[in-house]
């Protein structure tokens, strides 16, 4: 057996510039680059690969270790999850920034590989700088956080213990029921010793995504729960976006007349104009998609994970007799409800209920409800798009840009309205993160997005509280080139749980952007000039007035090649979209000297009746 003689850090990128995955015989590399900022826990081993790897393995410098994952999340997002980053950092605080952006990739089951910095394996410096002393254990560094938030975690003490590593990592990011963050914690002085390694280690590896098909006999419990439905409903999921399931899911629902709504992470499953799409569903849904979903006598459910949105705090399935199938390749995913569980890929089992149900077809007087449910919802956006706040802003955006553009969100009120109001022309056009609904995602989202597609056009719309707490990456756009337009929306605060604030009786105790008095955060108004915090950024900036100037920016920035474009607006917080038959549990204080709170108690009490157990 030959092998070469490199060091853990050499190996380790060689290694990963070779991967591949390949799905219906397409092929390609699996990972775009390594993201990275150095101190000295990599700088001499993961940083000096990396330039020695010389281009083969592009290397981008981030501002920010959370936003790096962020970026890499939202390229494998919109890729499908076929093709992923490598994020580096230094060992302590430079790691531990990481764990916001694992968490994230984990719970929305999105890969990514995390290769932070550690303590020295070898221990004779320790306690070295940044190094967290365990009095119980003297194997544990801030690297451990990353444990709960990662699919995968080792810490790599010797050279040799490379190879099993990355295989198992390599096992975990490809699958499509286990894949998020996957972690190999770099002991600083074991990134630079050299090893023998194995050369087939650093021979062209290809990893196939499989399809997995459902099996049989619980296929046929399914189509025959199908047959027996009167009011069936899909609940599209971010599964039909992954398997690729479009034009399966339309023949379907076209074919059986089954209508259709969407998650957050499934918008766009149908375009928004299909008579059979319904739009949102949940707490944030229209109200078509949640009446059907009260009164549904069989749910189907499609590469979903039925967040508390999802099902309304589980408040949406109201029919005694309602049953559940579930589509998805998690297990988790396909038990949950008590449901039917066909543990498979979507597109496949998609084709395959089509050649079942060719005698199925719900009854005309059904789809002629799901017709009204959707002309209704189209008229009331139209009557949003022209009536101030937020909506208004949604509508210019949505009707200034093409199909295929994108758009991007995370945190705050945004999401929300996005989710009920953003007409979906082209499938994988709406990019929410809203399974950790992390602030700070947005721009780095955007950048990650456009990399990954740098064909389209790519709007970021964030809100004033996200903005402020990373935005930094608008410095890594400057330094590459890359033009994404962001949309700033100053609110004067967290308008989000503002609102929400208000629901429950507290009135936004602190949400504003205020001066302190004696009497608490209540003072004047901080005035934040977002135009030139982005200018000093190296953006160009506009600042519209008005929905007619808001336009006449677009367009501008439509035509701006090479550097980020932002648009920072003043939106009132006090116009806003309300909700559509729908809830969300947020508890109340049982006891309160506060009138607000104690009628805000009562009504959540009431509403809260209807959970399903």
């Amino acid at each position: 057996m030959t092998t070469r003689r490199l060091t853990m850090a050499q190996a380790l990128l060689e290694f990963l510039s070779v991967q591949h995955v390949s799905r219906d015989q397409h092929q390609g590399p699996f990972f775009a680059g390594l993201w990275g900022i150095f101190g000295h826990g990599n700088v001499a081993g993961i940083g000096q690969a990396a330039q020695q790897m010389k281009g083969r393995l592009p290397y981008y410098l981030s501002r920010n270790e959370q936003a790096q994952v962020h970026a890499a999340v939202a390229f494998a997002k919109h890729k499908n999850r076929l093709q992923t980053w490598a994020c580096t950092s230094s060992i302590g605080p430079g790691a531990t920034n990481m764990v916001t952006g694992a968490a994230l990739a984990t719970i929305n089951r999105l890969p990514v590989l995390l290769l932070p910095g550690d303590i020295f394996a070898h221990r004779y410096p320790a306690p070295v700088l940044q190094q967290l002393e365990s009095p119980h254990s003297l194997d544990v560094s801030v690297n451990d956080c990353f444990r709960p938030v990662s699919r995968f975690w080792d810490r790599i003490n010797r050279p040799d213990q490379l190879p099993s590593a990355l295989m198992e990592a390599m096992r975990v990011l490809t699958s499509p029921a286990e894949t998020g963050a996957v972690t190999l914690c770099l002991p600083q002085d074991v990134q630079t010793e050299a090893f023998d390694y194995p050369d087939h280690l650093f021979e062209k590896r290809v990893w196939t995504i499989p399809r997995q098909r459902a099996d049989l006999s619980l296929l046929k419990q399914a189509v025959d729960l199908i047959r027996k439905a009167r009011q069936p409903l899909i609940v599209a999921g971010g599964g039909v976006h992954y398997s690729q399931a479009h034009q399966a899911l339309k023949s379907l629902a076209e074919q059986c007349g089954i209508p259709v709504a969407e998650t957050q992470a499934g918008k766009g499953s149908l375009l928004y104009d299909h008579p059979l799409n319904l739009g949102a569903i949940g707490a944030t849904g229209t109200p078509g998609a949640n009446i059907l979903a009260r009164e549904a006598d069989l749910i189907i459910g499609l590469g979903t994970r039925y967040s508390d949105f999802t099902t309304a705090s589980n408040t949406a399935f109201q029919n005694p007799q309602v049953t559940f199938i579930n589509l998805n390749v998690a297990e988790v995913d396909a038990y949950k409800l008590r449901a039917l569980p066909l543990q498979a890929d979507a597109r496949q089992t998609l084709e395959e209920l089509s050649q079942l149900l060719k005698d199925y077809r719900t009854s005309s007087e059904y789809r002629q409800r799901i017709l009204d449910y959707n002309q209704e919802w189209d008229r009331e956006v139209s009557r949003i798009y022209s009536g101030g706040g937020q909506g208004e802003v949604i509508g210019v955006l949505n009707q200034s840009t093409r199909p295929q553009d994108v758009v991007i969100c995370a945190a705050g009120s945004l999401p929300g309205d996005l989710h009920k109001l953003w007409r979906t022309r082209e499938h994988r056009a709406y990019h929410l993160e809203y399974g950790y609904s992390c602030m700070g995602y947005e721009i780095a989202a955007g950048l990650g997005v456009k990399q990954a597609d740098p064909e389209r056009e790519v709007y970021v719309m964030v809100g004033d509280g996200s903005f402020l707490m990373m935005h930094t990456e608008i410095v890594t756009m400057v330094a590459e080139a890359i033009k994404v337009v962001i949309l700033v929306l100053d609110n004067q605060g967290y308008a989000s749980i503002g609102g929400l604030s208000k629901s429950v009786g507290s009135d936004g105790f602190g949400t504003k952007y205020r001066k302190r008095t004696p009497q608490g955060l209540d003072g004047e108004p901080i005035e934040i000039d977002f135009a030139a915090n982005c200018r000093s950024l190296g953006a160009e900036v506009f600042a519209p007035q008005s929905s007619s100037e808001l336009k006449l920016a677009l367009e501008e920035a439509r035509k701006i090649e090479g550097k980020p474009v932002c648009i920072c607006l003043k939106v009132d917080r006090r116009q806003r979209v309300g909700g559509y038959e729908s809830w969300w549990e947020v508890p109340v204080a049982e006891v309160s000297e506060d009138e607000a709170v104690r009628a805000a108690r009562q009504r959540y009490e009431e509403t809260r009746k209807a959970r399903r157990p």
